[in-house]
């Protein structure tokens, strides 16, 4: 099953470029109709994490994906799930 990896280490205190990255990559996995999105923010403070949340959590993003799935073995990252018809 194919899937896309977004890594936010590089960019983890660019909040702009945050909110961009996450944008492409679920605009990226509908054009493509990938079903899994891996991101990584990491485990730090848990503050981007909880950035990573928020921007999912918006009413606009969240109709455009199925579930986010936290990992429970790795704190660090968040899978999401779409689904196409």
């Amino acid at each position: 099953m194919a899937k896309l990896v977004l890594d936010l280490h590089d960019i983890y205190n660019k909040g702009g470029q945050i909110d961009r990255a996450l944008r492409d990559i679920v605009d990226q996995a509908i054009s493509k109709k990938i079903k899994l999105v891996e991101i990584i923010p990491g485990k730090g403070s848990g503050a981007l994490k909880k950035k990573v949340l928020r921007f999912l959590d918006q009413k606009d993003i969240k109709a455009l994906y199925h579930r986010v799935e936290k990992d429970g073995q790795n704190w660090g990252r968040l899978f999401v799930h779409f689904r196409f018809k």
